[in-house]
């Protein structure tokens, strides 16, 4: 297994400047009011997503999958669970599946975040949350 890390780290570390590129080009289309979402890929085991999210995500969790959310830009106010948490540019949060879950945007611009879900994500297991 140790030996096989070092080569996920290069076969990562080489796709990641095509991805950043991408990235860092994302824009909301015209007239998308709020959040705005977009694939990155998917398939039975797993989901990505690409977000920006404006003003806020609403209090929710997810019945079957867990969740990491890494933040490119942007800053907020998350609770994640019992706990409420300041995220920033560069945090990775893990979100277990079956915890509540929202944030709130702190900073002038919008949060922009990848969202990796696993297994594959089609939105039913989303449960609103008081």
């Amino acid at each position: 297994m140790r030996s096989l890390l070092p080569l996920i780290f290069l076969l990562l570390s080489s796709a990641l400047p095509a991805q950043q590129q991408f990235l860092d080009t994302l824009k909301v289309p015209a007239g998308i009011e709020g959040n705005y979402v977009r694939a990155l890929y998917s398939d039975s085991l797993v989901s990505s997503f690409a977000i920006v999210i404006k003003k806020e995500v609403k209090k929710h969790k997810h019945v079957h999958h867990a969740e990491h959310v890494y933040i490119l830009e942007g800053a907020g106010e998350m609770i994640l669970g019992d706990k409420i948490l300041q995220v920033k540019k560069g945090d990775v949060i893990f979100i277990p599946k079956g915890t509540p879950h929202a944030v709130k945007v702190t900073s002038k611009k919008p949060m922009k975040v990848i969202s990796v879900q696993a297994p594959y994500f089609d939105g039913k297991d989303r449960v609103p949350v008081d």
